[in-house]
């Protein structure tokens, strides 16, 4: 049935719904971005190896990989205040763990059940979007989204460096727990239901194949950059991935209820936007692994002076976010998607150029010319994707769309960091100096990522701008 709340809604109620959106959406994703400039002092205090210390990521990605495509079965089922609100609490008691934790196990254990609460945030906020916002407007709502997802990546490493440069690492987590039980009290009374819920029946077999399915290629990929790849740490679990994978499709594809419906892959639309933002989302996180790198490895600075230089572009991206929403909405995804694709294509190759004396302020300019052009495409080709499908289909649409943004981070990660092992390791069979090897490897791995984004540039050109006119009610701002 529809939900009643949905039938008559001021705009005002819509703009404080999203609000409340926004705010969790910032809390859940600073969180993903603060434990990498943290961990050299949690290997210290529990005296652990880097092996071990990686689980705090892996961990807490498994989790999240494994709930986004549950999310689709969860929207359908429950309500928006319930999925949300649980979802948040549940969060910020991950949080409250981790803060208190005075064990390793117990942080990572904290860690995991914080991913259970953003694994449905990231989809339900989508959700959210498409049934509040005209498909004429839905841009700039898109955009709003876009600020939130990309400032506080924007903002992770830097304060996570003074944090732990001032303070001790549980302070990171004492510092989100405010914000999430706010974000919670707000939503408590501010929240409405938007969407429809049934009755849907929980395919547990199901469950099983995407667990391991998702579950199976994000820990293979995870350990592709610390284990040979025919190992039994990263073939194992990606072959176990992959079955359970083909497995999953086969029976949803056959299924009355399926917990992913891939007949959204029979939209043009949203088959071609979901590919260029694979290729595109593998290139940038393959990047945002390797900068720090070459800054900190290679230049010789700190984590904090590294944040600082990539701060720039991080903030350029962030910032033009809500303004490429509203271009989106005037002139539609495929110029922006040029555009910002022919930047980034650019931008890349050029990096794949610089050297150990390069100044400092040419590889800002550089990396804000990257993600100015990461602005204006990531979020206009996310937002035709999901215009592409009926509406009643916008949950398994969100759902498919954020995993494989997950498996795409992942397989970016992996891939890259793989490469620039190899290429670094040829090096110095060739005696060439450390410093020179890991600069060759990281010149390989930009020149392999400008390529990739060439292919999604050529992608581009094949998008057509008829979209797709959901049915079902729409919101509007009056």
């Amino acid at each position: 049935m529809v939900q009643e709340e949905n039938q008559d809604m001021s705009f005002g109620h819509v703009i404080s719904i999203l609000g409340v959106i926004l705010m969790g959406s910032f809390v859940t994703i600073l969180n993903q971005t603060l434990m990498s400039t943290a961990l050299p002092s949690i290997m210290k205090e529990f005296s652990i190896t880097a092996t071990q210390g990686q689980w705090l990521t892996t961990a807490y990605m498994l989790i999240n990989g494994i709930m986004v495509p549950i999310t689709a079965y969860l929207v359908n089922r429950f309500t928006t205040r319930q999925l949300y609100l649980f979802s948040m609490i549940v969060f910020s008691i991950g949080t409250l763990v981790a803060a208190t934790s005075s064990v390793y196990s117990v942080l990572i254990v904290g860690r995991m059940i914080q991913a259970i609460g953003a694994g449905i945030i990231l989809p339900l906020q989508m959700i959210v979007v498409l049934y509040l916002f005209p498909i004429e407007k839905r841009g700039s709502a898109m955009g709003l989204i876009g600020l939130a997802m990309n400032f506080a990546p924007a903002i992770g490493p830097t304060f996570s460096g003074w944090v732990v440069q001032n303070y001790h690492w549980n302070m990171l987590f004492y510092f989100i727990l405010p914000f999430a039980i706010l974000d919670v009290v707000v939503a408590f009374f501010v929240l409405k239901n938007v969407g429809e819920v049934g009755r849907p029946k929980l395919d547990l077999i199901s469950v099983i194949y995407s667990t391991l399915g998702f579950g199976g290629l994000l820990f293979g990929l995870s350990n592709a950059s610390s284990h040979d790849f025919m190992s039994i740490n990263v073939a194992l679990p990606l072959v176990v991935g992959i079955i359970a994978l083909i497995l999953l499709v086969n029976r949803c594809n056959h299924s009355k209820e399926p917990l992913l419906n891939f007949g959204i892959f029979k939209y043009r639309g949203y088959r071609l936007n979901i590919i260029i933002s694979f290729v595109l989302t593998a290139g940038m996180y393959g990047a945002i692994i390797l900068l720090p790198i070459y800054f900190q490895t290679i230049r010789g600075m700190t984590p904090m002076e590294s944040g600082m230089i990539l701060l720039p572009g991080s903030l350029v991206m962030a910032v033009m976010s809500p303004i490429t929403g509203r271009m989106f909405d005037k002139y539609g995804s495929k110029k922006l998607a040029m555009s910002g694709l022919m930047l980034v294509t650019v931008g890349t190759f050029v990096i794949g150029l610089i050297n150990i004396n390069t100044p400092i302020y040419i590889i800002v300019i550089l990396q804000m010319v990257r993600t100015l052009g990461f602005a204006l495409t990531l979020m206009p080709i996310q937002t035709a994707a999901f215009n592409a499908v009926p509406l009643e289909l916008a949950s398994h649409a969100a759902a498919m769309f954020n995993t494989q943004r997950q498996l795409a981070g992942s397989m970016g990660t992996a891939l890259f960091v793989v490469v620039m092992m190899l290429v670094s390791q040829n090096k110095l069979a060739e005696h060439v100096t450390g410093q020179l090897a890991d600069l060759a490897g990281f010149q390989m791995v930009f020149k392999l990522v400008g390529l990739l984004s060439l292919v999604a540039f050529i992608m581009t050109l094949f998008i057509k701008e008829k979209p797709f006119l959901p049915k079902g009610k729409l919101i509007e701002n009056n």
